[in-house]
């Protein structure tokens, strides 16, 4: 996006969002190269449209999107934004204490492993499709090592599914395999609701199976070619989904849009946030 059209957008979705309530979470993964290059004026707009929470992805080298991780805190929370949450693909056994440190630093209560570490996961670019390898008793095992260590420091660790984790290997699916084998003292999980809707699976069934143990919602449409597609413009009935989320054990949901096509990413999430009132997610933080 040329910076004169990012700062108009930027004017637009301010004037539109005086007077607006403020609810709802968003990560910035979905307006990750806006973040890449004008992250103070991009978590400006996400606040300027009423946005409370959000969910970062951009750590790099001990720094949030260039900033130190007291810098970062000080300034997302003076737009009025909570850090909640933040994906930490490149955590290891190694790094996880410093990296939990830089978590806490910024401000975030959640620390999420975004898909199976330490090159457990697998991507086949010919068919573009994700995967995981069949040691799921050492991703079991990492989860609840660094689980451990985000409580000592006062985080709660989560894990992030796609669709592979619902696919059975070895007899048994991964996700079931974590969920009865992780100790929910030390993890527990954001379910993404496009992901579990695309692996043909219903969130109330692992909400009864598994109550409480959800503790995180990724908050996705799917249109009707299984794409991504901001909230209230697809297929899913988030409305039946968030009539159990006493049961699911939901305590912050995030607006994800990993590809926005068309629209511009900011024009996405501000499509999604009318979204989420539509629904009722208006009445929670």
């Amino acid at each position: 996006m040329k910076p004169i059209y990012f700062f108009c957008l930027v004017i637009a979705l301010s004037q539109i969002s005086l007077g607006q309530e403020k609810f709802g979470g968003a990560t910035l993964y979905t307006v990750r190269n806006e973040m890449e290059n004008n992250p103070k004026e991009t978590l400006k707009a996400i606040a300027d449209m009423g946005y409370v929470n959000i969910e970062v992805t951009g750590y790099a080298d001990g720094m949030f999107y260039g900033m130190a991780p007291s810098e970062f805190k000080a300034y997302v929370t003076s737009l009025g934004l909570n850090p909640v949450s933040g994906h930490f693909g490149s955590a290891t056994f190694d790094n996880a204490e410093t990296i939990i440190a830089d978590a806490k630093a910024a401000g975030l209560q959640y620390f999420v492993i975004p898909a199976p570490p330490m090159g457990h996961f697998t991507y086949d670019a010919a068919t573009h499709t994700m995967g995981m390898k069949e040691d799921l008793e050492f991703v079991n095992n990492f989860l609840n090592e660094i689980g451990k260590k985000c409580k000592a420091a006062g985080l709660q660790l989560l894990y992030h599914n796609h669709d592979f984790e619902f696919k059975e290997m070895k007899g048994v699916r991964p996700m079931d395999y974590f969920l009865e084998n992780t100790d929910p003292e030390y993890v527990n999980f954001q379910l993404d609701l496009y992901w579990i809707t695309k692996a043909g699976e219903d969130p109330l069934s692992y909400f009864e199976a598994y109550p409480g143990r959800f503790k995180m919602w990724h908050v996705k449409d799917m249109d009707t070619e299984g794409k991504f597609a901001p909230v209230g413009k697809g297929t899913i009935d988030f409305g039946r989904i968030l009539e159990k989320h006493e049961e699911s054990g939901l305590e912050y949901y995030i607006v994800e849009q990993d590809m926005t096509w068309a629209l511009a990413p900011l024009e996405a999430i501000k499509i999604s946030r009318q979204g989420l009132k539509k629904f009722g997610f208006d009445g929670f933080q």
